[in-house]
């Protein structure tokens, strides 16, 4: 995919193998974190084109990672989908408000995710 990079950031260690083997497979460049302070560090050295973030997750949640992100001028525009296991009405507004631009929950529907990732990549 060009070098489309992506961050997953989830601590359900499966979870990331899954989805880093399946984006892998589509040819995507693909880094992780298993919390939301790991994933704050590696954007210091990797600049993903798209982000996937859990939103509960020990220490720094997804959410709290995604107001955080947005407060970097380079991370502004990068677009950020939200993966979770709840469908918590307030929670989905909570992570839209704090800059997510979509959410998906689990169980993940591989392929809807896949080609929702693969459109991003198109018109990048």
């Amino acid at each position: 995919m060009n070098n489309f990079k992506i961050l997953l950031v989830d601590d359900e260690p499966d979870i990331v193998e899954l989805l880093s083997y399946n984006f892998r497979k589509k040819g995507f460049e693909v880094n992780s974190a298993l919390n939301g302070l790991e994933g704050m560090k590696a954007l210091g050295t990797y600049h993903p084109d798209v982000i996937i973030i859990d939103i509960m997750m020990p220490g720094m949640d997804g959410i709290e990672m995604c107001r955080e992100l947005r407060l970097l001028e380079e991370f502004k525009e990068t677009r950020v989908i939200f993966l979770s296991a709840t469908n918590d009405v307030n929670l989905v507004i909570d992570a839209l408000g704090a800059g997510g631009n979509h959410y998906v929950s689990k169980p993940i529907h591989l392929n809807v995710l896949i080609n929702m990732v693969i459109g991003f990549s198109q018109v990048h």
